[in-house]
């Protein structure tokens, strides 16, 4: 079974294509099960706006259209669910209202992500001298995903290293970073959370995919569960580079893929062609 669990929709003003078309394009991948993340509605001012995500008041119509789509699912025998991704951030106070949102609504699946080049962590960056360079800023980056990690918010974490691209930070080397992603993977594994291998870094930035194969290869070691998603902005994008990366992950060493549903995780059989 092919799964792909990161997919977006037009509500959030920079992805294209309505939900049933995305079933569409899983029809024609071979997808068997896949779920909506949507950007969760956050303060604009710190988060981005219309442009990055949904606003609240959309959140009725994110459930429509992915409801729609479940629908069109059924009639082609895929398995149509429902999340969200949701912020990590360092400071709580801006996600009480993120929190009550997790709780309103009923979602399969929530993806924690860190966007470094949001305007409340840029703020963060400019004010705080522990971020200081680059080394200290994708220190200081790995360290709040692992307090992400331990708020226990989220079913996986998204694109973890996500850092390296859009001009946060010149230099990244996750060797030089060892000690500190391996703490953030420690903590997923006490927490039985899971991290997300995101193959849309093969088509932007370094075009390696998320995270880079060296934290693969560690986290692979630590016994860290994946799930997988395409971060999906097109119809044309899901399950993109799939054939890629399933051959791997199976490499590294991993046997298990999942996936959540009414937040609860199920697992299925990794085989070295993408198929479970």
């Amino acid at each position: 079974m092919w799964i792909d669990c990161h997919m977006h929709t037009p509500l959030c003003g920079h992805a294209i294509g309505l939900p049933v078309d995305y079933v569409e394009a899983a029809r024609q991948r071979g997808i068997q099960l896949m779920t909506f993340t949507c950007h969760i509605p956050m303060e604009a001012d710190r988060f981005g706006g219309p442009h990055i995500r949904m606003a609240e008041d959309q959140l009725p119509l994110y459930l429509e259209l992915t409801q729609s789509a479940k629908a069109v699912g059924r009639d082609y025998d895929i398995e149509v669910l429902v999340g969200i991704e949701a912020e990590v951030f360092p400071d709580e106070e801006p996600l009480e209202a993120m929190d009550a949102i997790l709780q309103r609504y009923g979602f399969d699946f929530v993806l924690g992500s860190l966007h470094h080049q949001c305007p409340g962590y840029q703020q963060r960056i400019y004010q705080h001298p522990q971020y200081g360079n680059d080394f200290g800023i994708v220190e200081q980056y790995f360290q709040d995903l692992t307090q992400g990690v331990l708020s226990n918010r989220y079913d996986s974490m998204s694109h973890p290293d996500v850092i390296r691209i859009y001009g946060t930070v010149q230099h990244f080397n996750p060797a030089d970073h060892e000690p500190t992603i391996r703490s953030f993977l420690q903590a997923m594994l006490d927490t039985d959370t899971c991290m997300e291998v995101n193959t849309s870094g093969l088509i932007k930035g370094v075009y390696q995919v998320h995270p880079d194969p060296l934290i693969l290869g560690w986290a692979a070691e630590m016994g860290i569960k994946l799930t997988i998603g395409s971060d999906a902005h097109t119809p044309q994008q899901v399950g993109q580079k799939f054939d890629e990366v399933y051959p791997l992950l199976y490499s590294k060493g991993f046997s298990d893929i999942h996936y959540f549903k009414n937040r609860v995780r199920h697992s299925l059989p990794l085989l070295p062609n993408g198929g479970g």
